[in-house]
């Protein structure tokens, strides 16, 4: 099962959408890793993805954990396969934090942006064909970051950690 979410050296250096949308920014975290099914399994399960939408995928051994009415979907919803430049889709990040989805190129990527405080992000889904399936690698930007370190290290911290549960619970979901 996927557990490594490391982006390769290319991935790091690679220029992606919304690069320049927070320039310079203060942190930029990258994940990546591999999936087992081809990019056209795998980018419905992008576009239905986000709080009060088909949520956020986790495995099936912690989604036990999770009260049943809040665990991600398990299968691709309909209504959620429609998304837009300029939709607005509820986040995690607090009550009212939202992303607004900046572009989106059909099984290629999903651009979103959001401003948390006076922080503004993207966050950039970016799919690609790989060996045995599909790479996806997810960059986050931020800026201005007031406490960079802490950012780093406890932001990095839990972004590693969603990131892996994502991973693991998308795999389950194309396999």
């Amino acid at each position: 099962m996927v557990l490594r979410v490391a982006p390769s050296p290319s991935e790091i250096a690679a220029r992606l959408p919304g690069d320049d949308l927070v320039a310079p920014a203060d942190v930029v975290m990258d994940r990546a890793f591999d999936l087992p099914a081809a990019p056209d399994v795998v980018w419905p399960w992008l576009v239905q993805l986000g709080k009060r939408r088909a949520g956020w995928y986790l495995p099936r051994s912690v989604e036990r954990l999770v009260p049943r009415g809040r665990r991600a979907l398990r299968h691709l919803e309909p209504r959620w396969q429609r998304l837009t430049v300029g939709d607005v889709v509820p986040d995690w990040g607090g009550r009212d934090a939202t992303f607004t989805v900046a572009a989106i190129e059909s099984e290629r990527l999903i651009l979103f942006t959001s401003t948390r405080g006076r922080t503004d992000l993207t966050w950039c889904l970016h799919l690609t064909p790989a060996p045995g399936g599909s790479r996806l690698h997810l960059r986050l930007r931020l800026a201005p970051v007031r406490h960079r370190r802490v950012a780093e290290v406890l932001g990095g911290g839990f972004d590693l950690l969603t990131v892996a549960g994502l991973a693991r619970g998308l795999a389950e979901r194309v396999a």
